[in-house]
């Protein structure tokens, strides 16, 4: 697979709340979590908000067609006690979706394990023997008929890379837009991927008062 240019991204970073210790910020959708090695790949979120917080870390990552809510550190004592509530798995995230097809099912699980697919590098694969454990759970919001499409709520339980995309695809639902895990229409019925960070719920590492933030979807 030749190597991945991003294209310009116009959007901003909008922040949404600001303290000495940390920001929560809304990612526009087409822009790299970090900057990568080719230097055509420079802007990125950490890129971009080194220039006004010098000490910013990313404490988790979007994907690159994501947007949404993300949380930044500004110290590295802060970065290490959100990362570890993100290992404990006691920050919560919600995800806006909208699906190929018509989902039969209004609630479901998806449990399926998720590796690297080193022979289809980024991809990521399903295997029962090497992948790690990968929960996601959906609720339907909403059906468009018309559109043969199904907007969700997704609650990732883990936080595999992909996760949500290539989970949807198992079920035989990709998310639209998508490049990676498609169908024969999905990619062509969405400009971006449809597919956002909605709400984030963590506690403060300072303060230790919990946070529950929302960024509402675009889409």
């Amino acid at each position: 697979m030749a190597e991945f240019i991003a294209p310009p991204c116009d959007g901003n970073i909008e922040v949404l709340y600001q303290d000495e210790h940390l920001l929560l910020i809304n990612k526009p959708t087409g822009l790299l979590s970090l900057s990568g090695k080719n230097p055509l790949n420079k802007d990125s979120v950490h890129h971009r908000l080194v220039q006004d917080y010098p000490t910013a870390t990313l404490v988790h990552r979007l994907d690159f067609g994501t947007s949404g809510i993300m949380l930044v550190a500004l110290n590295k004592v802060v970065n290490g006690l959100l990362t570890k509530q993100f290992q404990l798995r006691t920050v919560t995230k919600t995800y806006t979706a909208v699906l190929y097809g018509d989902l039969v099912e209004q609630h479901g699980d998806i449990e399926l394990p998720i590796a690297k697919d080193s022979d289809n590098f980024p991809l990521m694969k399903i295997c029962q023997q090497t992948g790690k454990p990968a929960h996601s759970q959906y609720q339907v919001i909403e059906r468009h008929q018309q559109r043969l499409s199904t907007r969700v709520t997704f609650t990732p339980i883990t936080g595999r890379t992909h996760q949500l995309r290539i989970h949807s695809l198992q079920i035989g639902h990709p998310i639209l837009g998508c490049d990676l895990y498609r169908n024969e229409y999905s990619q062509a019925m969405s400009d971006r991927l449809m597919l956002h960070a909605t709400s984030l719920s963590f506690t403060h590492p300072v303060t230790e008062q919990r946070i529950d933030y929302v960024c509402p979807s675009p889409f």
